[in-house]
């Protein structure tokens, strides 16, 4: 039972949500920054969780897990485009994933909240977490999958670019 309560416990103090490491990217300067507060006044509840607290939405939730329209994936907080369509494959993990970025615009830091090492990322513009890079990808284009949190973004069609 011991060891039950201490692995539930470690469990919760590593899991995704968790705030026991706070973020690296904290200390950076973004080009937009607002407060907590603003942020809150903006955001979703869902949306704050994920962009500023680096929290993670239920697999299958998003609609644009399924979009395949032609056109741009944005920031859901400053709208600064991140993906294109052209790059998106269904993974089968229950989130949107790319094959790669908009360069310049996604920043990546280093995860350690589950006990191992992952590949986060998040915008370069605003520091909102989009989610994170494994290297289970498309072996013909770049072998990289961008997991990212539906929420996180939003989606410009093709024809209103």
């Amino acid at each position: 039972m011991k060891n039950l309560i201490f692995a539930l416990a470690c469990f919760t103090l590593f899991s995704c949500n968790s705030q026991a490491k706070k973020s690296e990217k904290s200390a950076e300067n973004f080009k937009v920054t607002k407060t907590k507060e603003e942020w809150k006044e903006q955001l979703t509840f869902q949306e704050y969780d994920v962009l500023r607290n680096e929290g993670t939405e239920p697999p299958f939730s998003s609609k644009l897990n399924k979009n395949y329209a032609p056109g741009t994936y944005v920031c859901a907080a400053c709208n600064t485009p991140v993906f294109k369509s052209e790059h998106k494959f269904d993974s089968g993990t229950g989130w949107p994933s790319f094959d790669r970025e908009i360069e310049g615009n996604v920043a990546f830091d280093t995860d350690n909240k589950l006990g191992y090492t992952r590949v986060e990322e998040h915008c370069a513009t605003c520091g909102g977490h989009l989610g994170h890079v494994f290297n289970d990808g498309p072996k013909d284009t770049t072998g990289k999958r961008h997991c990212i949190n539906g929420v996180a973004l939003n989606f410009i069609p093709a024809e209103n670019e």
